[in-house]
């Protein structure tokens, strides 16, 4: 009876291990995923409404997009509504977004701070790329350009985009 219990013992204790946390969880609901070349870079033309995902020189998928409520220039300022122009780095994922996938971008960046604080004010924070969700879809309707400073596409776009990119990636930002 013993030598049962012990092999039982032994046989639930990996599993009670990876229950607790030990293995791996999945995050969220269940994502897309991207088998293609890498991303090595993110192109945003505000101007134009454009993003491109690039591998090297080669276009891999191109959207449409909405900027904040202030659409032109350079965003200096929290809570200015403008998207920021430069370059910048893919540095979070958030599969918990309010605007169903998020990913973050470095924004700001130590020039963007420094400029800031030169006037006593925050540069702002939290610039991503994001789907609509409920939120989003009832101000798209509103108006194309309506975050706070985010880059915002479909939530099917979306589930595209954080497949295929990664930690790190340039995102370079043109008016």
């Amino acid at each position: 009876m013993t030598s049962i219990t012990r092999r039982h013992f032994a046989l639930l204790l990996p599993a009670t291990v990876a229950a607790c946390g030990g293995a791996p969880q999945p995050r969220g609901p269940v994502f897309k995923s991207y088998n293609g070349p890498p991303v090595t870079q993110v192109v945003v033309y505000k101007g134009r409404r454009q993003m491109y995902l690039l591998s090297g020189n080669r276009v891999l998928k191109s959207y449409g997009f909405g900027l904040g409520g202030q659409p032109l220039g350079h965003k200096q300022f929290e809570g200015d509504n403008k998207t920021p122009e430069g370059m910048y780095f893919v540095d979070r994922f958030n599969p918990r977004s309010r605007y169903h996938l998020s990913v973050g971008i470095s924004y700001p960046n130590a020039h963007d701070r420094a400029f800031a604080a030169q006037y006593g004010l925050s540069a702002g924070g939290d610039i991503m790329f994001h789907g609509l969700g409920p939120e989003g879809r009832k101000l798209v309707q509103q108006r194309t350009d309506w975050t706070a400073g985010c880059i915002a596409v479909t939530d099917a776009e979306m589930e595209d985009i954080y497949a295929m990119l990664s930690m790190g990636v340039p995102v370079m930002i043109h008016a």
